[in-house]
């Protein structure tokens, strides 16, 4: 597969912007217009096609239950929406946990049970800025919330988030991502400049950066990613390039730089990889979507600023499943839209 097979059709309209599977979908189709819309566009070979975007329960097939409909017959309707979705991530049973520091906690939409609830803290404490999540081995989603400057945890159907007792402190915990090879979370402490290892019993493994522009070297560093050879993606949003580590925090590489030419980043946030090898790069003052290959090859963009299928404004977290469902954070949309990836293996 070329590079250019990839981008030809898109140079011009889709990056040069200056400016969180089937079987887990609801069982409405989606609007058929919108399925036909793919990246790059004919007469290339299609990569991404546009499955839908959700912000209401509703528009996941989850209607209102008996106890919500009778509590609302006494105080009032309610309609619980996205209000700044900043990450989402999907768990192996099918649930959607977007992370909404607008809705103070993380908003839970269980598609298969159709079932909806907003999930906060112990005693219904609110959680005033939940910005990552990541998926634990046995289902478990884990909330770093850069305000609390705590990692917390959400047990399969559980409706509180619970803290992790860490014996470690942090200064601004922003993206997370688990390793279930150490069993261990890596995770990005903004205000340090710095990746933070923790094991699952709260103590700390290891630190690795420092603020600087150097390589290994962080400028407020947001999320992270794990490849399947462990390979570790962190936007370092302020240097404008995206760093690859080992598992032990050694150096790997980095691409990226600040520009407005395709390839080139201004603030990347989200960051995800695939089963393929592809790295999906979220950039919020783009607009865009850019994908690159394991190494930084710059393949192909999506999106522009607008409220269009496939436009974005301000986009911040990430999410590729299994079965190469691709979920972004679309923040100033309030909503996720769900892409997919529909190429062949490189």
């Amino acid at each position: 597969m070329t590079i250019q097979a990839w981008c030809r059709p898109i140079v011009v309209g889709a990056v040069l912007l200056v400016g969180g599977c089937a079987a887990t979908m609801p069982a409405a189709e989606p609007d058929k217009q919108a399925m036909t819309r793919v990246w790059p566009e004919p007469p290339a070979d299609p990569r991404i096609s546009y499955v839908r975007s959700f912000s209401r329960p509703a528009d996941l097939g989850i209607k209102k239950g008996f106890l919500e409909r009778l509590a609302e017959f006494f105080v009032g309707e309610s309609d619980a929406h996205l209000v700044r979705p900043m990450a989402v991530v999907e768990t192996p049973d099918g649930t959607l946990y977007v992370a909404d520091p607008g809705a103070k906690g993380v908003q839970c939409f269980d598609v298969r049970r159709g079932r909806y609830r907003l999930v906060q803290g112990v005693d219904a404490a609110i959680l005033p800025s939940p910005v990552g999540l990541t998926i634990g081995a046995r289902g478990e989603v884990y909330v770093a919330d850069s305000a609390l400057a705590q990692i917390l945890v959400i047990q399969p159907g559980a409706k509180q988030a619970k803290p992790m007792a860490l014996e470690t402190s942090l200064r601004q915990p922003t993206g997370l991502v688990f390793d279930p090879v150490g069993q261990q979370l890596f995770i990005v402490d903004t205000a340090a400049h710095q990746v933070v290892a923790i094991g699952l019993d709260g103590k700390e493994r290891a630190r690795f950066g420092q603020r600087g522009d150097g390589d290994g070297n962080f400028n407020f560093p947001t999320l992270i990613a794990r490849d399947r050879d462990g390979r570790l993606y962190v936007t370092d949003s302020l240097n404008f390039r995206i760093q690859m580590f080992d598992s032990a925090g050694r150096f790997l590489g980095r691409f990226g730089r600040l520009g407005n030419a395709t390839g080139d980043l201004s603030r990347p946030k989200g960051v995800a990889t695939d089963r393929f090898g592809h790295v999906y790069v979220v950039d919020s003052m783009f607009h865009a979507l850019q994908i690159f290959d394991r190494n930084g090859v710059f393949l192909l963009a999506i999106g522009s600023q607008g409220r269009a299928e496939g436009e974005f404004w301000l986009p911040t977290g990430l999410f590729v499943s299994e079965d190469n469902i691709i979920y972004i954070a679309d923040s100033h949309n309030q909503r996720v839209q769900v892409l997919r990836y529909i190429g062949t293996q490189p």
